[in-house]
């Protein structure tokens, strides 16, 4: 076969895969999305001419959801002086910017109840696992002053997303997956043995959703490169390192589901472009089970 002919094989298949890849996403469109009001707060945020008043608006059409972010806000992880008892005042402290996180971490919450999968995995791992890496990447970035809390605990949250997506629209194929995986044989990363079941890895299904779901760019490179973040240009993967680390961290202490991180050791050119340091790490390592504690209680109901 020429040089020629692998190439075009080569597009084929990556348009194919592509074409697969949507086919699923619009599948759990009609499954599980985010809710109508929060695709409309990261629309408003996202828009420069919106204003504190808009968002103030918008979310007071919702109560449960109004209720839900003053929980959040009132709550030790944002450590404020005295209650905050209206949304208004929760903009005004927070920015919009991190009610919109905190709106959509709500929203979340929601998706990652799917029961038990097979003997080896169930929802509730990923979603102890997914706060968990949340918590961890917010701790990294207050850790290195890199001034992203909120969104680094957002992308934390959402980096495994893909993992949702196979749950819902390809649950059978995601047993034989974990299957595999957990076999005494087995060699292959779960990333490898997710190209082979399913046609594609949890990478590529989550940055599919963030970009249908119009998240902004650096939510679709967390999702799409978390377990190899060097492979983004220098400027665009702050975040995804944050996570990277933090999904490491995770697996170290085996919190919740961790049976796709692929690297057992930090990537000291990771850590040195983070400016983290091994004693910062000891440090969150020490304060995260209480913190996951916490913030799970934060999170759950109401």
């Amino acid at each position: 076969m020429t040089q020629e002919n692998t190439a075009e094989n080569s597009t084929s298949d990556d348009t194919e895969q592509a074409a697969m890849i949507q086919s699923v996403i619009r599948e759990i469109s009609h499954i599980a999305t985010l809710p109508e009001i929060t695709l409309k707060i990261i629309k408003l945020v996202e828009d420069p001419d919106s204003t504190a008043k808009d968002l103030h608006n918008l979310i007071t059409n919702d109560p449960a959801l109004g209720a839900r972010i003053l929980k959040v806000v009132n709550s030790a992880f944002y450590g404020l002086p005295g209650q905050v008892g209206s949304i208004n005042r929760a903009i005004v402290l927070l920015g919009l910017n991190a009610v919109k996180n905190i709106a959509i971490a709500a929203s979340l919450a929601k998706l990652f109840k799917g029961g038990d999968i097979c003997e080896n995995f169930s929802a509730k791992d990923l979603w102890t696992h997914s706060i968990s890496v949340a918590i961890a990447s917010r701790m990294l970035s207050d850790k290195a002053h890199l001034g992203l809390p909120d969104e680094a605990f957002l992308a934390g949250l959402i980096h495994d997303l893909g993992i949702i997506v196979e749950m819902q629209a390809r649950r059978n194929e995601l047993g034989e997956v974990f299957a595999k995986l957990t076999a005494e044989n087995n060699t292959k990363s779960y990333r490898e043995i997710e190209q082979e079941i399913l046609g594609a890895t949890h990478e590529q299904f989550g940055a599919a959703l963030c970009r249908s779901w119009k998240f902004p760019s650096s939510f679709a490179y967390v999702t799409g490169y978390h377990h190899r973040p060097m492979d983004l240009p220098y400027e665009k993967r702050t975040l995804t390192s944050i996570v990277h680390i933090a999904d490491i961290l995770a697996k170290k202490l085996e919190l919740g589901f961790t049976g796709d991180v692929e690297c057992d050791n930090f990537n000291p050119e990771i850590l040195e472009e983070l400016k983290i340091t091994h004693d910062m790490i000891d440090e969150i390592i020490e304060a995260l089970p209480e913190a996951i504690e916490e913030t799970k209680m934060m999170m759950s109901g109401g």
